[in-house]
Order: structure tokens, then sequence, then C-alpha cells
């Protein structure tokens, strides 16, 4: 038992300096450590087998999926736009408040990275104000539910693991709801010192996109400047086709027609700007369902050079739409009717059920890659998704059907309807995630059985020696913290929690207020862009330097952790229990 307890510990330490290095990928590292255990005898093939199969896992991958198909309705562009104001502290609480809900019933990582093309175009304020707030408030509202972030999953898979009584849906809502306010109330004053560094935006987005104004458009009768098509972030209004004469360039007060045809040049996010306008027909919008979009290059060998669309049967050929066409830094001009496509030209397709099948496609094209912009899901659509994914929600809390098996039920539903496909799942299957959960869970039992939690336990209380229970307690939750900072949240719950469980049998008290202290603990990512998985989605895209995260990042974290280190024993009081 000695020589397995340091074994282990030798093994844990390895496994935490080399998540610190970030060398080698958090998931390869886990699996590593459960089959090297595997080897030495540590765990059983079926006890390490069935940690794959943990409940609670499987929720989380069957809730991720269905995300895939949330984050493509309309509702988070809903959000987006309501803050377009130029007061910052009102554009803050509404973002804030917003974003919280959303992470607080949906994948938190989804939320921000559907938001950020939301955000880059803000009219009133940078992106670099307002990108930090939106996944500080994302990780504040994941702390709202069970399903508010895939960490909070985790944990009550170890619960489920450890025998004890699954963490409810609202268990620790109040004291969420409490972390939210005070943290948008932080966000919202210190927010303000964030600087105004707008990213480098090229002189040219040579993307051109093709939208005609509808018979019936209420953008009709009224000028560019009224119609706010002269506002737009990386969207330009080019030229305008009436009636077989081109207009350009396009002055502020030109009155619409219907019938126009309006010419835009953007970057791939520009189509989420047409698709939120209201009256505009833009190319292949008939053909969008949902599906992501892909990118192509056409060869040189190919047999549409020198051929427009319509001459070369594109749609019938390859079973797919062009939503705009790209010729390097050139600026392209007319109608996608009159552009006779060359070698080099990038496409940016809505592929039909037959383009990933047609062998011509590798030989009229260069390069075919999907793109990550996915096509919104149309209003109808849209609000079937979000009733679906509520309506399971709403019946496996009154216990009528357990999340999983409603969860499971609601894919399937997405699947048939079409707003999913198998080529989507497949693609955002979480496979990492479930190898670190599954060998997380296996190394967890090792700890416990070996001794080696409790003595890591031991140690970690002797930094607090003297303040008994409470000192426990506090120094789980800081040690949780500084994991989340120095590796993953996910990776600092799985490290964190044998340790909080068996200091909690140590004492002989209830264990729910030391498993909460590990679950807000791998939410308290905010001093680091590393951490956590949003604040890294956003450091590129708001140009951000380490020391943002700290401005903002320091005074928040303690706020956060006074809040939390004060409402968890009020709300989960230390219990004593009988062994």
């Amino acid at each position: 038992m000695i020589s397995m307890s340091a074994g282990v510990i030798f093994m844990l330490a390895a496994l935490v300096v080399l998540l610190i290095t970030n060398k080698i990928r958090p998931a390869i590292l886990f699996t590593a450590a459960i089959g090297i255990s595997y080897l030495l005898n540590w765990i059983s093939l079926e006890q390490m087998m069935a940690n794959f199969t943990n409940p609670s896992l499987l929720t989380l991958i069957l809730l991720l999926l269905a995300a895939v198909a949330v984050e493509k309705s309309d509702v988070l562009q809903l959000v987006g736009r309501h803050l377009n104001h130029s007061n910052f502290p009102l554009v803050v609480a509404k973002l804030g408040l917003s974003t919280a809900f959303l992470s607080s019933i949906t994948n938190n990582s989804a939320v921000v990275a559907s938001l950020i093309g939301v955000i880059k175009r803000n009219q009133y304020h940078s992106p670099s104000k307002l990108l930090l707030p939106l996944s500080y408030t994302a990780i504040l509202g994941g702390t709202l539910t069970l399903i508010g972030t895939s960490t909070n999953l985790i944990v009550n898979s170890f619960v489920v693991d450890a025998g004890l009584e699954p963490i409810g849906f609202f268990d620790f809502t109040l004291i969420g709801v409490v972390v939210v306010i005070s943290g948008i109330i932080v966000i919202t004053i210190f927010g303000a010192r964030l600087p105004d560094r707008c990213s480098q935006v090229d002189a040219e987005l040579p993307y051109l996109l093709e939208a005609v104004i509808s018979t019936e458009s209420i953008m009709a009768g009224r000028s560019v400047e009224d119609n706010r098509l002269r506002a737009l972030q990386r969207l330009y209004l080019v030229e305008i086709e009436r009636d077989g004469q081109f207009i350009k360039p396009v002055s502020p007060k030109e009155i619409l027609q219907a019938g126009d045809r309006l010419m835009f040049a953007g970057d791939t996010q520009s189509l989420h700007i047409l698709q939120e306008m209201d009256g505009l027909e833009w190319f292949a919008k008939s053909h969008l369902k949902g599906q992501a979009l892909v990118e192509v290059i056409i060869s040189h060998s190919s047999r549409i050079n020198g051929k427009t669309l319509k001459e070369s049967c594109f749609r019938q050929r390859f079973d797919a739409a062009v939503v705009a066409i790209r010729r390097g830094h050139d600026k392209l001009s007319g109608g996608f009717g009159q552009i006779k496509l060359r070698a080099g030209d990038t496409l940016m397709l809505v592929p039909g059920k037959g383009f990933h099948q047609n062998p011509d496609i590798y030989r009229e094209f260069v390069m075919v890659s999907e793109s990550d912009v996915s096509a919104r899901l149309d209003k109808k659509q849209s609000k079937l998704v979000i009733f679906g994914f509520l309506a399971t929600l709403f019946v496996s809390l009154l216990g009528f059907i357990p999340l999983t098996k409603g969860l499971l039920v609601l894919n399937i539903g997405y699947l048939c309807a079409g707003v999913i496909t198998l080529e989507e799942l497949k693609r955002r299957f979480p496979f990492e995630l479930v190898a670190i959960v599954g060998a997380a869970l296996g190394l967890a039992n090792i700890m416990v059985d070996s001794g080696v939690a409790q003595l890591l336990g031991d140690g970690l209380l002797s930094l607090f020696n003297g303040w008994g229970v409470l000192g426990a307690f506090i120094a789980v939750y800081f040690f949780t913290l500084l994991l989340t900072e120095l590796i993953t949240n996910n990776a600092a719950a799985a490290l964190a929690f044998p340790i909080a469980y068996s200091l909690a049998l140590s004492y002989q008290i209830d264990p729910r207020p030391f498993i909460m202290a590990v679950i807000f603990g791998a939410s308290a990512s905010f001093i680091s862009p590393y951490g956590y998985q949003t604040n890294l989605m956003v450091y590129s895209a708001g140009n951000y330097r380490f020391r943002d995260y700290l401005s903002l990042g320091v005074p928040l974290s303690i706020v956060y952790s006074t809040v939390v280190i004060i409402m968890i024993p009020l709300v989960f009081p230390f219990v004593k229990i009988a062994l």
C-alpha cells in the first residue's frame, strides 16, 4: 500500500506539472494516467470502463450535442440586438444578465461563441470593452444551475460515483444568484478600465455577398442611412444594381427600391448580419437549413473556370449554393450572375446532402474545409428548437422523465427535423471531455482507495491549522481555485474532488459544503486567459493582454470568493453525520 501511495502521488505530481506546462493535451494525459494505473493493477478493467458510462457523463454528452441546435437558433442574436446603446454600464448590465441566464440553461462556451460576432458589430463600444465581460458573466451564469457548465455535471458524476445523492438542478441557485448580481456590479464598475483596443480590421474585406430588397420589404422607400446600412461593422455596401444599372459609390441618401440588388463586401461573419435584416432576400437563403457552411477554392483544372455560376450549372452539379465569393484582395463588382469564376477564387457554399459524396469536388476544388460559420435557423425552426429544449428541462425537473432520457429523445427529434445532422454530431462529439472525465473518475477512486486523497487533504489542512472545519472548507476552495487558474476548470475539479470528499469524511460532516467549494472554486477563473475556455475564446477576439485580465479579474475574483465563502456555509451548513 505504501509503494502504491508513493506511485500514485508521483503520477499525480507529474500529471499536474504536465498540465501546467500545457505541452500535451489534457485528454492524452488523463488517458495515459488511467492506462498506467490499469497496467500497474491499481484499478481493474471493469472499474476503469464503468467510469466512462457514468450517468452524469452521458447527460453532459447529450447536453453538449443538443447545444449544437440551440446555438443555431436566433435566441442568441436577439440578445445582441439590445446591446446597441451608448450607455456603457447599461450595456454591461444587459449583457451580463442575459448572458448569465443563457449560460444557466445551455453550455456557456456555446453562448460566448455565438455572441462574439454580435459584440464585434456593436456600434458604440469596442469589442475589447465587452468581450471580457461577456466571458466573465458566462462563467458566473454557469453557477446558477446544474447544467450551467460542464464542470457542474462532472462534479455530479463524482458525487454519483461516490454513492451520494445526486446534486439537484437548483441546489446552488441561491448562491449563484448572489454571485451573478455582485459579479455584474464589479464588472460594471471596473469594466470601464478596459482599454478601447479596437481590433485591426483589414482595409478590404473581400468576400462579396449579394442580397435583394424583397417586394414587401420594410427597407423599400427608405434611404441607405435610415436602414442603417452605413453603420455595419465588417460589412460594407459596395454598389446597387437597379434595372441593369449600377449605382457606385452608394450615397447614404440613396432611396432603396423593391427589387434593388445590393452588393456587400464583408468577411465570413457577415452572413449573420444579413440574416438579422428583415426584408432582405439574400443569395441562397432558401437553401439554408442550419447546416454548417463549406469553404472551397477553385482549382486550375476545374471545368467551371471562366464560367458564371449559371453557365456552370453550379447548384445542380455540386448540390451546393454559393453564398459568397472572394478573389484574393481584388474588389469584385457586379452581381453573382455576371462574375466569371477563376482559378483561386474562394467560394462560401451551402452544401446539400449530396455535396460531400460528390467525387468531383476533389478535382474541381483545391481545398474543401468546414467553415466555423453555421447558418441560423429560421424563426419557426428556432422556436421549435428552443421550445423542445426548455420542455425537456421542464419535464425532467418535474420528475416525469430523467434528464438523460429526455435529452436523448430531444437529440433524435432534432435529427429527424433536420436542424442538426449526423456529420455535425460527429464533428462536435466531445471525445476529449469524455476521456478526461472517464479517466478522472478512475483516478479519484484510486486516490481514495490508496489513501492518497486523505494524505493530500491532511497536508492541505495543515496550511489552515487551527481553523477546524471552516479552515478545511476554505482550503479546499482556494486549492481548487488555484488549480483552475493553473490548469483547466474540468481538470481542477477532477483532482480536487477526492481530496474534498476525504476531508469531509475525516471530519464526519455532510460533504455537500465541500462539494460546493469544488464546484464554485472550479468556476473561479478570472485572472488568467488559460484557466477557462471562454476566457481563451475572447483573448484574441478582443485583442487582449494578460494585464487586462488582471485589472478586471482580480477585483472580480476577490468579490466572488468572498461571496462564495460566506454563502456556502449558510446554505449548506456543516452538519455532523454518522459514518
